[in-house]
């Protein structure tokens, strides 16, 4: 059943690249109805999986890879449905396919270790998550910026001018991902330290003591936030907009996913449950 929203994904993607190659209004309604019906195969897998567990599937790191696939995928369909622009679904939509082979072919959670039965927990993981959906679309918005700006800067009119919003709306766009990431980012730091203060004094588990910033996941997550606080802080007053923003978005996402993936499943000494 988890292979389900997968093939849909895969769908979707090959209708986004027919839409962005031909420019094909009818193609770019059916690349919509496909991403909406995967997300609602998505959504039942996730639903039964609660029910399984009687808890929202935050356990493991393919359970959290799966929920940032979902994540992602309704902040985009959000962002295409109230701004009616489809272009960025053709690089937004072959990374939820990609990034759901994980979940598709990994073995989900069971239970849930005692410790982690915390509303701090489960609100933790949740702003994380919705963290790196948010600097995923940023991180695309400033990819899409780029490929613009290049085609500008040569003064070729066509492939990307005549499929992409104008670079001014691409820029207002990411730094508007950014900042919703980093406001959900540092809550769920926040929150997380705020958690954690509270079981590693009663919890003998070794997974929660190991729990410092000498862990890799928890050191790479602090390097998280300084990058986006730095980017912010750039734009608002030395003027790094445009390409320097997108180039540090870009950045920052491939931080997020070298902590999500690699770091997640072989590094880590406590965030492997």
């Amino acid at each position: 059943m988890n292979k389900i929203p997968l093939v849909l994904y895969v769908a979707a993607s090959l209708v986004y690249v027919l839409h962005f190659i031909k420019c094909s209004s009818t193609a770019g309604r059916i690349a919509t109805l496909t991403l909406i019906t995967a997300i609602l195969a998505h959504t039942f897998v996730l639903g039964m999986q609660t029910m399984k567990m009687g808890q929202i599937p935050f356990v493991s790191t393919t359970d959290a890879v799966s929920a940032f696939v979902w994540l992602l995928a309704m902040s985009y369909l959000y962002t295409e449905m109230t701004t009616d622009e489809r272009a960025m679904g053709v690089l937004i939509v072959p990374l939820l396919a990609v990034l759901k082979i994980i979940p598709a072919f990994g073995e989900p959670a069971l239970t849930k270790p005692p410790v982690l039965n915390s509303a701090w927990f489960t609100l933790h993981v949740s702003s994380l998550l919705f963290a790196y959906a948010s600097f995923a679309l940023a991180c695309v918005i400033g990819i899409t910026y780029v490929l613009l700006f290049r085609e500008l800067k040569e003064k070729r009119l066509g492939f990307f001018y005549a499929r992409l919003p104008p670079l001014h709306i691409l820029d207002i766009m990411n730094g508007r991902a950014v900042t919703v990431g980093w406001i959900f980012l540092t809550i769920g730091v926040t929150i997380g330290g705020i958690w954690l203060g509270q079981v590693q004094t009663k919890s003998l588990d070794p997974r929660i003591q190991a729990m410092s910033l000498s862990d890799p996941k928890i050191f790479m997550v602090i390097i998280c936030w300084f990058v986006y606080s730095f980017e912010l802080y750039a734009r608002k007053t030395i003027g790094w907009n445009g390409r320097k923003g997108a180039w540090l978005s870009a950045v920052g996402f491939a931080i997020v996913l070298l902590n999500l993936l690699p770091i997640g499943y072989f590094l880590t000494k406590s965030h492997n449950f």
